[in-house]
């Protein structure tokens, strides 16, 4: 997403610089000087304060400052006045794992509070050491009033992710709703047969129950174009084609030959790129239930909603797609006009425009 908002803003005549650090760089760091930099970097503010002179930003837009880069860009940015514009992409701010999961059920353990219990579960990485690194440059920044008072404006992918920010201590007032965006032309219409999942194979993305599913339903046929730990829950099932790890163009060919694409995630996906990607290409989806999922698909009208971890219940609804094409195809044609009217590259970027707007006129 940061390249494609890169190149959306080039697009359309803007000059961008960016600011990268690889975590490539951490291999062979010493932990005591990891943990400093994950809680100040020394290195960030002068890196950034070079490219302040030199480039003269109206806005810095930030996607990602862990471990490396860490919230003394937010005081670099400051001492310069120019303003800072973050994108939140995941939970980091209130967990440690970013996902609000622990041992495959929803946590909200350290919601609004100093997140020690994630520190005492080794919730980062399964590891107390970096949990506790992590949960410093919280603590500190939290008492700093980094996050309070050094940002301008955050953006939530969408009302469920804004309502959990602003649970978790961020101001109301500064928390703004901007949905990611995809921008290709989507493949032509094809024969639409069997179902498909499309991302990493991992607990988290809801394997088991997909898989649980398919035992039930295996006349659904499932292909499935991903990889990942939890690949073995799926090897052997009657129904089910692996495809492997498939390039973005190939995927889409897969969408657009599908009568849905089934996201079963068991925890709060705070967007769900795919399926925009789906809607894209006409494709309805068929989702758990639970945090944006529940807000990106209209149950019955852009795709179908099934309780996250009921297997039984995502079966039926496999079972109901495929015997019911007329009204999936009309799903898929409701599904490609939200995307048109909410997800496309043109909507984005006027989107961002009044985020930027606002934040100048603010700053006077």
């Amino acid at each position: 997403m940061v390249e494609a908002e890169i190149a959306l803003l080039r697009s359309r005549g803007h000059v961008v610089e960016s600011y990268f650090r690889s975590n490539d760089d951490v291999a062979g760091m010493p932990s005591l000087a990891l943990a400093r930099h994950t809680l100040w970097s020394p290195r960030t503010p002068h890196d950034l304060a070079e490219l302040i002179r030199r480039f003269q930003p109206d806005v810095i837009h930030v996607h990602n400052t862990f471990p490396l880069i860490s919230p003394s860009l937010y005081w670099a940015a400051a001492r310069a006045g120019v303003p800072v514009v973050q994108t939140l992409h995941n939970f980091r701010l209130m967990c440690l794992n970013a996902l609000f999961l622990r041992e495959g059920k929803v946590c909200e353990d350290c919601m609004g509070h100093l997140p020690w219990r994630g520190v005492a579960r080794a919730c980062y990485r399964g590891s107390q050491a970096a949990s506790a690194a992590l949960a410093g440059m919280l603590t500190l920044h939290r008492g700093l009033g980094t996050y309070r008072h050094k940002v301008a404006r955050y953006i939530a992918l969408n009302e469920f992710c804004r309502g959990k920010f602003i649970e978790g201590g961020l101001p109301a007032e500064r928390v703004v709703v901007k949905p990611n965006f995809v921008d290709f032309d989507a493949p032509g219409s094809a024969s639409r047969a069997g179902l498909l999942f499309v991302g990493r194979l991992s607990s988290e993305k809801g394997v088991a129950t997909l898989a649980e599913a398919m035992a039930l339903r295996p006349e659904a046929g499932l292909r499935v174009a991903g990889d990942g730990p939890d690949a073995g829950l799926l090897d052997g099932l009657a129904g089910v084609t692996r495809l492997g790890s498939l390039p973005g163009d190939a995927v889409r060919q897969e969408m657009s030959r599908a009568v849905a694409l089934v996201v079963p995630s068991i925890w709060y996906e705070t967007f769900g790129l795919v399926v925009i990607e789906a809607f894209a290409c006409g494709t309805p989806v068929i989702v758990s239930r639970i945090g944006a999922l529940a807000e990106l698909v209209r149950d019955g009208e852009t795709g179908l909603l099934f309780e996250p971890g009921n297997a039984r219940d995502l079966a039926d609804k496999l079972a109901w797609a495929l015997a019911h094409p007329e009204q999936m195809a009309l799903m898929g044609r409701n599904a490609r006009a939200q995307y048109e009217a909410e997800f496309s590259a043109e909507v984005n970027y006027r989107r961002l425009m009044e985020i930027y707007a606002g934040v100048l006129a603010g700053r006077g």
